[in-house]
């Protein structure tokens, strides 16, 4: 299976759900500065800053929803192609791994309807977050450029394990339906216990990396915070933003790592799908 060729066979509704995508991203990075902005106005008599908040508010919900609702017709026909294709392909093979490969492409459906819209919105909304927070305080600055370095690396380091469990409990996954059928309790026993097995092991690792990300980065966001005040000259509103820009940061930077992982195991499905 290759994402190249679903990818060109569907390329102008796939435009459309990426322009959409990139409108409903570009203008939620806006909300900190919109609402900094409106407290500001809104201490000094002026309400325009808040009505402009609840006009972008708007403006990203009937985005939002348009997309979704576009988006779970336009997945769901392009499931029913590919699964038929691929089913086909292995006709003559056993039941289990035909519902095994089913399972595995409603993952990249899923990823493809779900998790790629939100990856790229985290990409924008992490580069637009960062320029944003250039503009604010260039100390800050720097700090986020270099802890997106740190969390990247601390990920790559374990990602060989990543693929290696994930390959594992997708091997098992593969013989789930002929070990239910042979109805066998102590190999069913069996079974479940090493599927877990890898389910932990891949839950352990992430709860590793997770745990050392968000050490630093809750030390980035105090030292953030204490730098900002240094500058008696700033107003309220204006570090009001930088701190929402700074947690904005934190939620993107602690997201893409796990786009990776999961891309790491649709890669092994695709590769899987490929070999037959």
């Amino acid at each position: 299976m290759n994402l190249k060729v679903i990818f060109q066979a569907n390329r102008w509704k796939f435009a459309l759900t990426l322009l959409l995508i990139l409108l409903e991203a570009g203008l939620t990075i806006l909300f900190p500065l919109f609402i900094g902005s409106a407290i500001d106005g809104a201490l000094g008599g002026d309400y325009g800053g808040a009505i402009q908040l609840g006009l972008l508010a708007l403006s990203v919900l009937v985005i939002g929803v348009g997309r979704r609702v576009f988006d779970s017709r336009f997945y769901a026909r392009v499931f029913e192609r590919i699964a038929h294709a691929a089913i086909t392909k292995i006709e003559e093979r056993s039941a289990s791994l035909k519902s095994a490969r089913l399972g595995m492409i409603r993952e990249l459906i899923e990823f493809l309807e779900n998790s790629l819209p939100e990856l790229i919105s985290n990409i924008i909304g992490l580069v637009g977050v960062i320029v944003l927070i250039a503009t604010l305080n260039l100390q800050v600055f720097y700090g986020s450029l270099l802890l997106t370095l740190v969390i990247f690396f601390i990920y790559w380091l374990s990602s060989k394990r990543t693929v290696r469990f994930n390959k594992a409990a997708n091997d098992l996954m593969e013989q789930q339906v002929d070990v239910l059928k042979r109805a066998d309790k102590n190999e069913l026993r069996h079974y479940l216990k090493q599927s877990m097995r890898w389910n932990i092991k891949l839950s352990d690792l992430e709860a590793v990396n997770f745990s050392m990300s968000w050490v630093v980065l809750t030390a980035f966001l105090v030292l953030s915070i204490i730098v900002s005040v240094q500058n008696t000259a700033i107003q309220y509103g204006v570090l009001v933003s930088l701190v929402m820009y700074v947690f904005q940061y934190m939620e993107n930077v602690l997201n893409l790592p796990l786009f990776y992982q999961n891309w790491l195991r649709l890669k092994e499905i695709m590769q899987r799908m490929e070999s037959i």
